[in-house]
């Protein structure tokens, strides 16, 4: 009975608001990892060769960063007005919105990860007769891969975030729910949807980064420590 009265009593935490909102709450939270997911898939598609393009010299990396970077300091707002032209009132508005704002941040990555690949294992693959496709899939990538991934991480945790803004045209996936509860104040639902975008994040976050520790394993490899006395007579430990 007490469980019951707390809708009335709006309080913060209610069982009785999940048992009879889960439905509603399964959905809304669907929609934002779907929503999540294809924004942050297209953007890498889209990143991948703008930092390739960036990466042929200063020419093309001015222009490519500089245009992802503007793109990144236009409110949500205004963004999705300027695309509610092309888009309407749809989920595509959301998506392409999202795709835009990843790019800044994948862009960049992509392009430090591959500018980090070392000379020597460029002119060693060249050595053995490997192509530029070839040298770029099966050199570069792999060895770009820490900084791929770390900015996909960070791209993927602020796209969970900005899913919400979505609600303004009513595809924000668990914003619609925030935004649904705001006016009447439901404590409940503010903070059950609020707490969801949380734990998608920290998830999303999380599964990356076992993807992440999967593909690149020697990342992983620890040396052996060798001790030696130092001047003082202390032992003390390096990495060799």
């Amino acid at each position: 009975m007490a469980e019951q009265n707390c809708l009335v009593a709006n309080d913060w935490i209610c069982g009785e608001y999940l048992r009879s909102r889960s439905h509603e709450l399964t959905e809304a939270t669907v929609q934002h990892i779907w929503i999540t997911a294809a924004s942050v898939l297209i953007g890498l598609a889209v990143a991948f060769p703008l930092a390739l393009l960036a990466r042929r010299g200063r020419h093309f990396a001015g222009p490519v960063l500089g245009l992802t970077t503007v793109l990144y300091t236009v409110p949500s707002l205004a963004m999705f007005s300027l695309l509610l032209p092309v888009f309407g009132l749809s989920a595509a508005l959301v998506v392409t919105g999202l795709v835009l704002y990843s790019l800044t941040i994948l862009v960049r990555n992509i392009l430090a990860g591959l500018e980090a690949v070392p000379d020597e294992a460029r002119e060693a693959a060249k050595g053995m007769g490997y192509g530029p496709a070839r040298l770029l899939w099966e050199v570069e990538l792999p060895l770009a891969l820490p900084a791929l991934m770390a900015g996909l991480r960070i791209a993927t945790v602020s796209t969970v975030a900005l899913t919400t803004v979505g609600s303004l045209v009513g595809k924000g996936g668990l914003g619609n729910l925030i935004e649904d509860a705001l006016p009447s104040f439901f404590k409940a639902q503010v903070l059950t949807a609020s707490v969801l975008c949380v734990l998608l994040a920290v998830a999303a976050d999380l599964l990356l980064l076992g993807v992440q520790r999967l593909l690149t394993p020697w990342t992983r490899i620890r040396t052996p420590a060798r001790a030696f006395v130092s001047g003082s007579g202390i032992a003390k430990t390096e990495a060799v």
